[in-house]
């Protein structure tokens, strides 16, 4: 067995153990996000002509990526042909197909709302530890799903995973807010247990021939699916084709530190309604996704260490331990102007690891970077700007009513996320 595997099981141990300040708001954290491992996508050039033809005025286009309603991907599948194919499997490499178990048909669990979040526990049938050196996301009814993200359930967790999973009827259980199964790293934003994710404009990955995400043998895979009925509520069977690689291969162990930011967008001037009182507004979203958003919504604040409001909102995070940065993507949604994040900002050793300065919901796919270490105590900070004037432009948003938005885990809601996919030292 490769050290460096061994030496990974002793660091993520010592994380579970240590993850107090993490876990405090990251349970409730554990986010609906996108991305992660996805390949990169072009923006497709008709979303550009939709903005000019929507009256969009010159040079700002940052909403045309939502010129559909529903979350149809015709045009985006085929930018997706024009997407460089990842490369043929590598030396000691092979795929691994895993699907939902049934079809699964999607609808508001607590029968409010346009959003389902459903986990679903898949066994890949590891009988040795393996690396997992690329991620190809299959969505199924690709009109409804949202996003996909994978999570590894290491073989200790596999137990609460499968009572978790036969405590609902049907094919999963409802999965706001994180995968439900509470500890064991699941909420620890320094280190989420994330195999991979999909969300628009994400196509195959394959990760550098130097790194792979470590899976322990009898591990499963939690594949959370977020669904925006919007579009129908068709039945629905998700798969995905993971790369594998030999455990005993001399891989540096890839992890993603996941970098949320409060959201706090008053209703506009001269707008009124009843969404547009702060507290009636995290009550909404708190009937919607149960009362683990209400948390979410204040537990960005305790850590953020700010109280902010407005249409730009961040937050800045310590590093405790020097890691390479190797990739990085943003999270936001319909309301969406621009996203960043910055190392060391303000400072000589300053460094960009993410600037999309037109926000394409249509295109969320993480972008590898060049190597960038960061030694412990260095800041990293996410910065996004959002528009509550997009409501009078983006389709999915008509007839949806004015509302004072913060963090909320529906498509017609908004989150600020960063995530970074980092090695150690």
């Amino acid at each position: 067995m490769a050290s460096r595997m061994m030496r990974r099981r002793r660091r993520l141990r010592g994380f579970e153990a240590r993850s107090a300040r993490a876990t405090i708001v990251g349970v409730a954290l554990a986010l609906a996000l996108a991305g992660c491992a996805s390949g990169e996508a072009p923006e497709p050039e008709s979303m550009q002509a939709a903005a000019a033809d929507a009256g969009a005025s010159d040079g700002d286009l940052s909403w045309s990526s939502h010129d559909h309603a529903s979350h149809d991907h015709s045009a985006l599948n085929a930018s997706r042909q024009a997407v460089p194919p990842p490369p043929p499997l590598r030396t000691g490499e092979r795929y691994l197909d895993v699907a939902m178990p049934t079809a699964y048909t999607p609808s508001a669990p607590y029968g409010e709302g346009t959003d389902d979040y459903r986990c679903f526990l898949l066994d890949p049938e590891l009988a040795r530890d393996s690396w997992i050196t690329g991620v190809d996301v299959q969505p199924g009814a690709t009109e409804i799903v949202h996003h996909v993200i994978l999570f590894r359930v290491p073989p200790g967790e596999v137990a609460a995973a499968e009572a978790q999973d036969d405590a609902e009827d049907g094919p999963g259980w409802t999965c706001f807010s994180g995968t439900g199964m509470g500890g064991g790293g699941v909420g620890d934003l320094d280190r989420a247990p994330w195999l991979g994710a999909w969300a628009p404009g994400g196509t195959e990955s394959a990760l550098d021939e130097d790194i792979g995400v470590p899976v322990e043998a009898g591990s499963r895979i939690v594949m959370q699916v977020h669904y925006n009925l919007l579009a129908g509520d068709d039945p629905d069977r998700s798969a995905t084709r993971l790369r594998i690689a030999k455990g005993s291969k001399d891989l540096e162990a890839l992890e993603t530190m996941l970098l949320p930011a409060p959201v706090e967008l008053p209703c506009r001037l001269g707008k009124t309604g009843p969404l547009c009182d702060r507290d009636a507004a995290i009550d909404d979203v708190a009937e919607r996704f149960g009362e683990r958003s209400r948390f979410t919504v204040n537990g960005l604040h305790v850590l953020c260490g700010d109280d902010p409001v407005g249409s730009t909102q961040s937050c800045t995070r310590t590093i405790d331990e020097p890691v390479t940065v190797r990739r990085a993507a943003g999270h936001m949604h319909l309301l969406g102007r621009s996203i960043s994040i910055e190392a060391n900002p303000g400072t000589p050793r300053a460094k960009m690891l993410l600037d999309i300065p037109i926000w394409n919901f249509d295109d969320q796919a993480s972008k590898p970077t060049p190597k960038v270490r960061l030694r412990a105590g260095d800041e990293v900070k996410v910065t996004c700007t959002w528009d509550q004037g997009l409501r009078d432009l983006v389709p999915a948003l008509q007839g949806i009513p004015e509302r004072y938005v913060v963090w909320g885990e529906g498509t017609t809601d908004e989150m600020c996320l960063g995530t970074l996919q980092i090695t150690e030292g």
